[in-house]
């Protein structure tokens, strides 16, 4: 499987076309969430960065994908860890490409990838979090926000593609997930169908509200789903002092729960707070700061005192979306200026324009593919 490079001003010719037939198709379509779908605004079109991208697609194509799907990372391991390593599969990166395949039109990319990711991850209750090559173990239970994303992936590329088998496959899905990571109208973070359980909890950054609102509209009670979900995230909300969100709702003890809060995760709430329109405007003034400083850091304590002086990839790949979604031009090129200071330019180095660490040689999918999406965001 090979990612088309497109170069120069075909790129963005081609994904100036792409884009404006995306948003155009994804707003006519049948399904609910279209009268309320709020594309992003393809500021990535307007940035010179072509030599970026396309030494990152190369990466990605050449170095990061394999006969099972995307690395966990670059470096290979003995795939024995609690956490997926080396060249394990995570379902967080298989939805995170089929969504960039989606964006960017590739349909032959798309289907590819798609049956990839089908036989490595599809079990009966939901697609497995993680497949490990070295043992062909795929782990029994999912991930609630990688099934959405990849479902998401789906709804996209029957709007992209003009294609109604991709819809309906997302909607088949739609109500399997509905089956097994919802009750009572509430989401848990997975299902494990070895031991026929869910868990006690709702990680908030797992809640992606327009996904839901993609759900088909014959499945019961969706709107309550989606009613019910937000009213979470709201609630999770810290202070206008730190404008971030709690980790985690825990429905047996009816209350929140963080030790730390993980920027990533917080951002990633506020994302999808952007995409239902539901944002608050102080973690937007916030965000804006902290990129303006370049002081937004990986973990803060609740009360907003930052534990480390750790910075990402994904960290600016995630604000730039944001920035997109809600129409706020500033925001987005100055975080992928910010995310942009990450990439590895060494033409002899097989890192080359990938965005890791050079001494170590760690690599992650999710950085490098939240990097390539936001690109095209």
């Amino acid at each position: 499987m090979k990612i088309k490079v497109m170069l120069g001003i075909g790129i963005c010719i081609l994904l100036a076309t792409c884009l404006i037939v995306y948003d155009q198709m994804i707003n006519h379509s049948s399904h609910n969430f279209m009268t309320t779908y709020k594309t992003s605004n393809q500021y990535g079109l307007d940035i010179p960065n072509h030599d970026n991208k396309r030494d990152l697609i190369q990466f990605v194509d050449n170095q990061m994908l394999g006969e099972y799907g995307v690395y966990t990372n670059y470096q290979d391991s003995e795939q024995m860890m609690d956490v997926a390593t080396g060249h394990e599969v995570l379902s967080e990166s298989e939805g995170l490409l089929l969504r960039y395949y989606a964006f960017t039109k590739q349909q032959n990319a798309f289907d590819m990838a798609w049956k990839q990711a089908q036989q490595t991850l599809n079990l009966s209750s939901g697609f497995s979090y993680r497949y490990s090559p070295k043992l062909d173990q795929r782990y029994s239970l999912n991930a609630a926000v990688d099934d959405l994303r990849i479902i998401r992936a789906l709804y996209e590329a029957g709007a992209v593609f003009e294609d109604q088998k991709y819809t309906e496959e997302a909607d088949r899905y739609s109500e399997r997930f509905y089956e097994y990571n919802v009750k009572r109208n509430y989401m848990y973070d997975f299902y494990d169908e070895k031991y026929r359980v869910t868990n006690s909890y709702i990680t908030l950054c797992y809640i992606n509200l327009l996904t839901l609102q993609m759900f088909p509209n014959n499945l019961d009670h969706d709107e309550q789903l989606y009613s019910n979900m937000l009213e979470i995230i709201q609630n999770g909300y810290l202070s206008d002092k730190f404008p971030m969100y709690e980790t985690r709702y825990r429905y047996d003890t009816n209350s929140y729960t963080s030790e730390n809060i993980n920027t990533v995760e917080s951002l990633l709430t506020i994302l999808a707070l952007s995409e239902a329109e539901q944002q608050n405007s102080h973690s937007i003034r916030y965000l804006k700061e902290q990129i303006k400083s370049g002081t937004l850091y990986g973990q803060y304590t609740p009360e907003g005192t930052p534990t480390n002086e750790i910075q990402s990839t994904a960290i600016y790949a995630i604000t730039a979306m944001i920035g997109s979604v809600i129409g706020d031009k500033e925001l987005y090129e100055g975080s992928i200026q910010r995310m942009l200071t990450y990439q590895i330019h060494d033409s002899a180095s097989p890192l080359n324009g990938s965005f890791g660490d050079v001494r170590t040689q760690t690599v992650y999918s999710f950085d490098n593919l939240m990097a390539l999406l936001a690109f095209v965001y």
